[in-house]
């Protein structure tokens, strides 16, 4: 190579760099943790919003998903990990974080949510409340994707709540560890990674959750009956903290708010039809999935009713709320 062409390079390469490192600077890395594994429908929900926000973005806004709790965050952590910038975004369990927002437990009083048209209406409601509690705890909701049919996963099948007594069932939350303590059983709190590891030493003899998080954690392994009790409704939401929203350029923003209103109700949709195929593979794999016996479902609505009147009490902001949402149904 001649002296001249050298120096032209030195050049040209003096000239890009710049360019290089203002490319690089305008690309903005984020991660999203998460607690469900990677086969999980709100993980995979997650990494298509995120290849998404890079498409619509030029990728200069980049979000990495890590699943499986891979971060270190435990699920009734995330909302304050994001808050205090431990994680720039998180997929986000309401009802587990009742510790620093009681407002978000209230999809968790028994039977007050019957369907995810029901979720529709009382969503008209409190989602508005979930927007001011986020902004309040320093960061943005994006989305939100409800869970679908919640089960009561047991060992053994049972004729009537008496068959309850005792057991030890795990609650992803307290308003659901206190249902099953109001129906005679041994109402549990427990996050998701404690969960297969408590049924394979004993440590629970059952689980309240959803037939997708069953296929999860192969239920099948340590359990044989699955009643669909529908008992609660629960949701994930997708937030980002504020101080790093409020870094990312105002066209930026908007795209990601456009992209995440138009993807959220497709996700619903991804939620519902995920029950039919975690049932199918319950099912599959040796396990019975089963209706509620009617006489015994009217026994359990009658045990918790009080519940409602309890969170009522324990979160008076949660009261128009759901005075709204009955009257809206006409069950006011």
């Amino acid at each position: 190579m001649t002296t001249r062409r050298i120096l032209m390079t030195a050049a040209l390469g003096t000239l890009a760099a710049p360019a290089l490192i203002r490319s690089a600077r305008a690309a903005t890395q984020l991660d999203l943790a998460t607690v469900w594994p990677d086969g999980n429908f709100h993980t995979q929900n997650a990494k298509r919003f995120a290849a998404e926000v890079g498409k619509a973005t030029d990728n200069a806004v980049q979000i990495t998903v890590h699943s499986g709790g891979a971060l270190g965050f435990k699920g009734p952590e995330l909302l304050r990990s994001v808050r205090d910038g431990l994680v720039p975004m998180a997929d986000v369990l309401n009802n587990q974080q009742i510790g620093d927002a009681p407002i978000m437990g209230i999809e968790s009083i028994p039977f007050l949510i019957g369907s995810f048209s029901e979720l529709k209406v009382l969503d008209k409601y409190l989602v508005p409340e979930y927007d001011r509690v986020t902004k309040a705890n320093n960061q943005k909701m994006l989305y939100t994707v409800p869970w679908p049919t919640q089960y009561m996963h047991l060992k053994t099948p049972i004729n009537s709540l008496d068959g309850l007594r005792g057991v030890r069932i795990r609650a992803s939350d307290k308003g659901v560890a206190d249902m099953c303590t109001a129906l005679g059983a041994a109402g549990t709190m427990m996050p998701w990674g404690e969960v297969v590891p408590a049924l394979a030493s004993g440590r629970i003899d059952g689980v309240c959750t959803s037939a997708t998080s069953g296929v999860d954690g192969r239920f099948w392994e340590f359990m044989k009956i699955a009643y669909r009790t529908n008992h609660t409704f629960s949701s994930q939401l997708v937030t980002i903290n504020l101080d790093t929203w409020n870094e990312l350029s105002a066209a930026n923003r908007e795209k990601i708010e456009a992209l995440a209103k138009k993807l959220q109700p497709e996700f619903w949709d991804v939620a519902a039809k995920d029950d039919t195929t975690s049932v199918a593979r319950l099912t599959k794999e040796g396990m019975q999935v089963v209706d509620v016996d009617p006489a015994m479902l009217a026994e359990m609505r009658k045990r918790t009713a009080f519940m409602k009147d309890e969170f009522i009490k324990r979160v008076p902001s949660s009261k128009p709320i759901i005075e709204a949402y009955l009257a809206e149904l006409g069950r006011a």
